[in-house]
């Protein structure tokens, strides 16, 4: 395979997990005390995509004390307008790297023809 072919592959990987990790903080955005994950991306050696997960651990909103328990709540520390524009972001890098994996199906179709 070239290294389009890998990169690209690669890059559909990474925006897989990043769209996994975002659906999930944004599922869990009325959770009490639910900690958001973040992905960070960055460029591998091989010239992929190489995948980083952290949990934020900035505290959320402070809901008030449980009458029962005595701990103080706080709602989750995800914010829906960041997920959401980063799940836009993602959109576009994932249709990027398709774009990358069809072009490069189409120069070794066209390789091919001219061997044959």
């Amino acid at each position: 395979m070239s290294s389009a072919w890998n990169s690209a592959l690669s890059g559909l990987r990474a925006c897989e997990i990043k769209m996994a990790v975002n659906a999930s903080n944004i599922a869990n955005v009325n959770t009490e005390g639910f900690k958001k994950s973040r992905v960070t991306l960055q460029e591998a050696a091989n010239g992929g995509v190489q995948v980083t997960l952290s949990q934020v651990n900035l505290p959320g909103v402070p809901l008030g004390m449980n009458a029962e328990t005595g701990e103080v709540s706080e709602s989750s520390n995800v914010d829906l307008a960041e997920s959401f524009v980063d799940q836009r972001v993602t959109t576009h890098a994932f249709e990027a790297n398709a774009t990358t994996v069809r072009t490069a199906a189409e120069m070794q179709q066209t390789l091919l023809d001219i061997l044959a």
